[in-house]
């Protein structure tokens, strides 16, 4: 018993914070200083800012020159020219992915591989300036595994909130789809029926998960199943959601087809992912119920590039294909009817560290500059429910990223980040 109660008071000490990530407290008050800071909240620049920092959270905001002298023995970031920005969030990642491995080439390694590769995208994701990220969906628990190790310092990365397992009905979009039956391969938290949605929220849960991801339609990467087939039904959403909110979790719903973002979110799904093919009454409920899009409207240029190389098959290139350009158009009109928007990338369709590209085609397809920089922060630590991340305030993690420029400007500064901090920590500088 005794053996058992450490460990349980091991693990709570590892993620009291949510989300969980690196946590590293600072030995010594920390005082940063820069030309600029984005308030996202306000929408405006304040000049000259210093922001003290005590155990990786912000304590306080000044101006610089109003601001009392610091202390002996206060670490100093001096960061001139520089605008400070929110750590940066991204709502839809799958760090055990990587994809230059597609369609059945993936098979020529052992499980563990990904488990591995998932170090490395998780440090290149936070060199790319993403302090946060939701990881939605993984395979053997990769990502509840990862984010501990963050948590402890073992390794670098980001706040991680894992998913866990994504899963849906059987032959759904989250199931196992790309082989015969004597494989008798399938999703291991397949769910048909209200009752086993919520049994499999339950074990999910039970294991690490702090989201759940369920396949509310059918999707591009996976086979046998077309992006506008709805594959949840209304009863087996709420099911989820209501089930969910029992432990305090929200819902991320994969979702494509207009018939299944519409039952999403009646069911009261927190983020509707990707909604590529969102229609006039899916806009009108969305806006209604407060749901948050997570659009993914830059990887199809990557996945048109390079997919056919990686080894993706022909028939999710052509759904690929026929998805892209109506999803941005989409994006477009949602975001033009006020729809509420999150940053989400889908990286591991595309590399990893090439978050920040998505920045330019939001902008591209409607937003200001200063409003997508408000999806991947304020927006994000909203959808959350989180006030540890996505505004530079006090009782918030010193999560940063500094820009040489004014990224309201030129939102591309965000796609390379000069410097990026964790917790008051420097953890990337390209500068001297």
């Amino acid at each position: 018993m005794k053996r058992t109660t450490g460990l349980i008071l091991r693990v709570a000490l590892l993620c009291t914070a949510a989300p969980c990530g690196w946590s590293g407290a600072q030995a010594a008050d920390v005082l940063i200083t820069a030309d600029r800071l984005l308030d996202v909240r306000a929408g405006r620049m304040i000049q000259q800012p210093e922001i003290l920092v005590r155990d990786g959270r912000i304590v306080s905001i000044a101006r610089a020159a109003g601001a009392p002298a610091p202390a002996d023995g206060v670490t100093r970031i001096s960061l001139p020219g520089m605008t400070l920005v929110p750590g940066l969030i991204d709502m839809h990642v799958h760090l055990d992915s990587d994809p230059t491995y597609g369609g059945y080439s993936y098979l020529e390694y052992n499980d563990r591989f990904w488990s591995a590769l998932s170090v490395v995208h998780a440090g290149k994701t936070l060199d790319a300036g993403f302090t946060t990220v939701r990881n939605v969906g993984a395979s053997d628990w990769n990502d509840v595994g990862l984010g501990q190790a963050i948590a402890a310092g073992k390794v670098r990365g980001p706040r991680i909130v894992p998913a866990g397992w994504a899963f849906g009905p059987t032959g759904s979009h989250c199931d196992s789809t790309y082989f015969p039956p004597s494989m008798e391969e399938k999703g291991p938290y397949n769910a048909d029926g209200p009752d086993e949605v919520r049994k499999s929220v339950r074990a999910l849960r039970k294991y690490g998960a702090q989201v759940i991801k369920v396949c509310a339609t059918g999707g591009v990467f996976s086979r046998n199943t077309e992006p506008g087939q709805q594959q949840m039904n209304l009863a087996e959403l709420r099911a989820a959601v209501e089930e969910a909110g029992q432990w305090g979790l929200k819902v991320a719903a994969h979702a494509h087809g207009a018939a299944g973002i519409k039952d999403a979110i009646r069911a009261g799904v927190t983020t509707i992912e990707h909604a590529s093919l969102i229609d006039d009454e899916g806009i009108a409920l969305a806006k209604k119920h407060g749901a948050w899009l997570s659009m993914d409207i830059y990887n199809g240029d990557y996945t048109a590039a390079e997919g056919k190389k990686n080894g993706v098959l022909e028939d999710n290139l052509r759904k690929d294909r026929e998805v892209t350009e109506v999803q941005r158009q989409n994006f477009k009109r949602a975001h033009a009817a006020g729809v509420k928007m999150v940053y989400g990338t889908d990286a591991g369709v595309h590399p990893h560290g090439g978050n920040g590209k998505q920045f330019a085609v939001m902008v591209k397809y409607g937003m200001t500059p200063l409003q997508a920089i408000q999806a991947a922060t304020l927006n994000a630590s909203e959808a959350l429910g989180s006030k540890d991340v996505g505004v530079i305030e006090a009782g918030r993690y010193a999560d940063l990223v500094a820009v040489q420029g004014d990224p309201t400007v030129d939102v591309r500064l965000l796609e390379a980040p000069a410097v990026v901090i964790q917790g008051g920590a420097v953890v990337k500088r390209n500068t001297p």
